[in-house]
């Protein structure tokens, strides 16, 4: 049994003492938990990837406490340097070029000669960075490819015994997981969809994103087709259930269920839909999930959507 525990000095001290004995710790964003393991550690790293069922293929998210722990893991140029003053703390992961510095290990970067690179803008998560005092990966802390965790009761339900200790943090604000943009060519690339939307980086960068192409390959998390899925069958943008289903509204609506925001809010949406997907998923074998509008953080949920339907 893992213990959830609130964060506190005394508990920061113990996370810093399991991580750096090799262990795993799910701690709290803005976006949503995270299962923390020192980055520079392969054995740790091979622990975390078999605790998750995640595909060594599939990179991991290096998360940092400051610019100055950020540049030695990765080469910033002029651009990324300026985005990340911008939006950093923040969700949104940038991926660079790996620096001579580096200590993030490869089986971490899925042997790729770029790092994917983020500071969380959680009080608990910097908090237990800075207290560590060195990168620490972490992905979503649940099994891969299942609904991400937006709790610490929902980091329980899918990783219990399998982690060291559960950093309790409340729920996560955004809800979703980060925006992933590429800077390592000739022009910033948006990798994934996320909680930093992607007109506010456009408007900052004073160009489009590039759009990633499918044959380029898994360069950082969150491209797998099937991801963020529930056991349930998902059907999108339906106009109204089918007898069976589970019903997942957006704003108003006549027929019983869950609603992601009845005021038809993006940002309520983003915030409530895995919790959502989750309650659904423990009491139907089919979801409706009703239309999103594809604009704003709605690009990110319908991509979380996708994913969640998609069946191989």
């Amino acid at each position: 049994m893992t213990a959830i525990v609130p964060i506190q000095p005394g508990t920061l001290s113990l996370a810093a003492m399991h991580l750096r004995g090799g262990g795993l710790v799910a701690m709290p964003t803005e976006t949503v938990y995270g299962l923390a393991c020192y980055a520079a550690n392969p054995d740790a790293v091979v622990r975390l990837y078999e605790a998750k069922g995640r595909p060594r293929f599939n990179p991991l998210i290096a998360h940092v406490a400051n610019m100055e722990m950020a540049e030695q893991e990765a080469v910033f140029s002029p651009l990324a340097r300026e985005i990340a003053a911008k939006f950093w703390p923040g969700p949104l992961t940038m991926v660079l070029p790996v620096a001579p510095t580096g200590t993030v290990s490869d089986i971490a970067r899925a042997g790729l000669d770029t790092i994917a690179l983020r500071m969380p803008a959680h009080p608990g998560a910097l908090a237990l960075l800075r207290t560590f005092g060195k990168p620490l990966v972490a992905p979503s802390a649940n099994r891969s490819g299942h609904v991400s965790p937006t709790t610490a009761q929902h980091v329980k339900e899918d990783l219990d015994g399998k982690v060291d200790l559960i950093l309790d943090g409340g729920p996560c604000e955004r809800g979703i997981e980060s925006t992933i943009v590429s800077f390592v060519g000739e022009r910033p690339v948006l990798l994934r969809a996320g909680a930093l939307e992607t007109s506010a980086l456009e408007e900052a960068l004073g160009q489009p994103l590039v759009a990633r192409e499918e044959a380029d390959g898994i360069s950082a998390p969150g491209q797998l087709k099937s991801h963020y899925a529930p056991n349930a069958r998902v059907r999108l943008n339906a106009d109204a259930p089918e007898p069976g289903e589970g019903w997942l509204a957006f704003g108003e609506t006549p027929y019983p269920g869950l609603n992601l925001s009845e005021a038809g809010d993006l940002r309520e949406a983003a915030k409530n839909l895995f919790a959502a997907l989750r309650t659904l998923d423990t009491q139907f074998d089919r979801i409706a999930v009703a239309r999103i509008p594809n604009e704003g953080l709605g690009e990110a949920i319908n991509d979380r959507l996708a994913r969640a339907a998609h069946r191989d």
